[in-house]
């Protein structure tokens, strides 16, 4: 009789363990998603940052040192266009599935593209007429992304959590039969 109850005490303790560290990961797991829905509005804004129309600067008498200037401007915003495009359709993946790891290592790829691209557009030589970005365009975008930074940094660490969780012997057991995958930072 008294190896049946100690039989169902391990029983119980093992199922209350059981449930205990599934309530743990998925915990972990909505913890990252929420990070992740906070760096996505973060990263959304400083997209829409690039869709800000510019007003080409018109002087009749500079025309072509502007030209000049419009080209290789003309050409870096292109290329920002391109990469902040890339950038918008990643993140709509990402939005989808915000844990699947192949969809966040690609939105860390274009989020690095479109801020390479800004780079390059931002450190064009200024003419008579000033940068080639408007200061407060600058000014918005450098302020984001110290904003991006501490949320992605926010991110990062949930994930590296979540992934050391799943990791843990004997969560490690349970983790594979629920499913959990280990995650990617961005």
């Amino acid at each position: 009789m008294s190896d049946l109850i100690l039989l169902w005490l391990i029983l119980a303790l093992g199922i209350s363990w059981a449930l205990g560290a599934y309530k743990r990961l998925m915990r972990l797991r909505s913890q990252r998603i929420a990070a992740f829905a906070a760096l996505e509005v973060l990263l959304t804004q400083q997209a829409s940052v690039v869709r800000t129309p510019l007003a080409p600067a018109s002087d009749p008498e500079s025309e072509h040192a502007a030209s000049q200037k419009d080209d290789a401007f003309a050409l870096g915003w292109a290329e920002l266009m391109r990469a902040t495009a890339q950038f918008n359709a990643s993140l709509k993946a990402t939005h989808a599935k915000p844990l699947d790891g192949p969809t966040v290592g690609a939105l860390r790829a274009t989020h690095d593209a479109m801020c390479t691209s800004w780079g390059r557009l931002r450190d064009l030589p200024p003419d008579l007429a000033g940068p080639a970005l408007p200061q407060t365009l600058h000014a918005q975008w450098e302020q984001l992304a110290l904003q991006v930074q501490v949320a992605r940094a926010d991110f990062n660490r949930r994930v590296a959590n979540y992934n050391a969780a799943i990791a843990q012997f004997p969560a490690l057991v349970l983790a594979r039969m629920a499913g959990f995958q280990p995650a990617q930072p961005i």
